[in-house]
């Protein structure tokens, strides 16, 4: 693929030398085309060397800075020029930079003021919302509806993000916004064949947690139930994708996101079709890589970088539940085995997906269709209490498909079954009991109960979890602990927003005195789904 994404770099030149001398029947429509079809690249194969030099260098401090550049100029021209700089130091490489791409992040415009929080957050929608995109710039992939935004750093739409935002703009009766995002969704399915991480082309190679059949249902709340018939064809295509290769499987065994068990189960995992360092993410991944081969020399750096880039499709990035600990029992991410666990909240995720389509199948008429999925549904909710509860533990668990064990990194990912009514009401009650004893904390629920450094453990509480472990709980009728984890998470939103006017992407629920922390990059403000929980939470009578 790199081999071929040079030799069309090449003819764009030549195009681009002929279209400058007005050579050939129409080179200027030949440039136009071949522009566009160059600027649809991931990063590395768009800038090339320039890429890896900005990355290797550390010329902006976070990875993800560069990648999401906007070019101010033709992309060609400006690797010709940068194939001719004769400063290639690092001053050199970021001035270059500088004078041809637009940095992102450079110009804030928006400013806090001192109004109610839930004032804020309406005023925030607008803030990040961002227009239908007119045209292809750097790695952007368009959109064809207008659309929000986490904020921070991620200047993009992110796939299950998107679902608990739309809780809030429902609360906000902003559903025509719903609509328009649920349509980006549709429009990327039916362009990609699935839905990515997000609209950048350097995520082209993984989704995230298959969220769009609680999306469509938000949005079927709003306006009834034949929205669930009008999306069915993206539905379908969303399951085609979480089994692709299922056929393939005649033994116990995994293929792409498919696991075929010693007993004929199937069930789902998390995985990434590249196996290379994560653009956004270049140098972290490379060290990572080096870190784990000197500890373990029988790995092989593109196991790293796809179990990294799956773990990255969990939306978990990082956590110890795709991790083992080392010889002084600590959890290290070069340990890092995504691709080896079936998930709780993955699977979890699918069943309902299953269970929408069959109520889409028959709000259309299709009975047979209905009837399908409705014992797909029924499969995977026996599997999921074969394989993923442990009665050992009384609670939901991970499970270590290579070598069939639990992986006993208990996290909230164990309440999924509970919000999609999976479990049974012995389950339910050891569950809770779990989550009050191991997960509750003064700010609400830790996501899991490690500290580990790494930002999807303690001491971060995390808005999505939170819904989750509420709404959950609410299913089986444990309403103490459900109401005193939504008064301890709305309380330390209001405290954070008190001390600092913003919203943040995950807040400290043990010590809340201190901020969030861990994982790649500092804590964003902005912040999509905070905004939405919220914003859902407090409007409930």
């Amino acid at each position: 693929m790199k081999n071929f994404s040079v030799l069309r770099l090449n003819l764009y030149l030549v195009l681009l030398i002929l279209a400058s001398c007005k050579i050939g029947p129409d080179p200027e429509q030949d440039v136009q085309q071949l522009e566009k079809e160059v600027k649809i690249l991931p990063p590395d194969e768009l800038y090339g060397d320039l890429f890896y030099d900005v990355q290797t260098k550390s010329i902006f401090e976070d990875s993800k800075t560069f990648v999401d550049v906007q070019p101010e100029y033709n992309v060609g021209l400006i690797r010709q020029r940068y194939s001719m700089l004769n400063d290639t130091t690092a001053e050199g490489i970021r001035n270059f930079v500088n004078q041809h791409f637009s940095i992102p992040g450079e110009k804030e415009e928006y400013k806090t003021d001192s109004s109610s929080i839930n004032s804020h957050i309406k005023k925030l929608w607008q803030v990040l919302k961002r227009p239908a995109d007119d045209r292809v710039s750097g790695t952007l992939i368009p959109l064809p509806e207008p659309y929000i935004v986490p904020g921070g750093r991620f200047r993009e739409i992110y796939y299950w993000d998107s679902y608990f935002t739309m809780l809030g703009l429902q609360a906000d009766g902003e559903i025509e916004t719903i609509r328009n995002m649920v349509d980006n969704f549709a429009y990327l399915i039916n362009s990609y064949g699935f839905i990515p991480n997000g609209n950048r082309t350097y995520y082209l190679g993984r989704s995230q947690p298959p969220f769009l059949a609680m999306m469509v249902q938000v949005l079927a709340e709003e306006e009834g139930e034949a929205v669930l018939a009008e999306y069915l064809p993206e539905l379908e295509l969303e399951y085609e994708f979480w089994m692709k290769g299922k056929e393939k499987l005649s033994k116990a065994g995994a293929v792409n996101r498919v696991v075929r068990l010693e007993n004929g189960t199937v069930l789902n995992r998390y995985w990434d079709e590249l196996n290379t360092p994560r653009p956004e993410s270049y140098r972290e991944d490379v060290e990572t890589a080096k870190e784990a081969m000197q500890v373990n020399p029988t790995l092989s750096k593109e196991d790293i970088y796809r179990n990294l880039r799956a773990g990255a499709e969990s939306g978990w990035d990082y956590s110890s539940r795709w991790l083992v600990k080392d010889e002084n029992g600590e959890f290290k991410l070069s340990t890092i085995q995504t691709t080896s666990i079936i998930p709780v909240d993955l699977n979890s995720l699918l069943y309902n997906l299953e269970k929408t389509i069959a109520e889409a199948a028959s709000v259309s008429g299709d009975t047979d269709k209905a009837e399908k999925y409705n014992r797909k549904a029924a499969d995977r909710k026996q599997a999921i209490q074969q394989f993923l509860w442990d009665a050992e533990t009384q609670f939901f668990q991970d499970y270590n498909f290579k070598e069939n064990r639990f992986t006993n990194n208990i996290s909230l990912a164990g309440v999924y079954p509970l919000f999609f009514s999976l479990a049974n009401n012995n389950q339910a009650t050891e569950v809770a009991s779990r989550i009050e004893k191991d997960f509750l904390k003064p700010g609400g629920v830790v996501t899991t109960p490690y500290n580990t450094g790494q930002q999807w453990d303690a001491p971060n509480g995390w808005a999505p979890l939170q819904w989750i472990a509420i709404t959950g709980l609410r299913n089986y009728e444990q309403q103490e602990l459900s109401n005193t984890i939504k008064k301890r998470w709305l309380a330390i939103n209001e405290e954070v927003y008190k001390r600092t006017y913003k919203m943040t992407e995950k807040y400290n629920v043990m010590d809340l005195s201190k901020e969030s922390g861990g994982g790649e990059y500092p804590t964003q403000d902005g912040f999509g789904w905070t905004n939405g929980v919220y914003q859902k939470l407090s409007s409930e009578k």
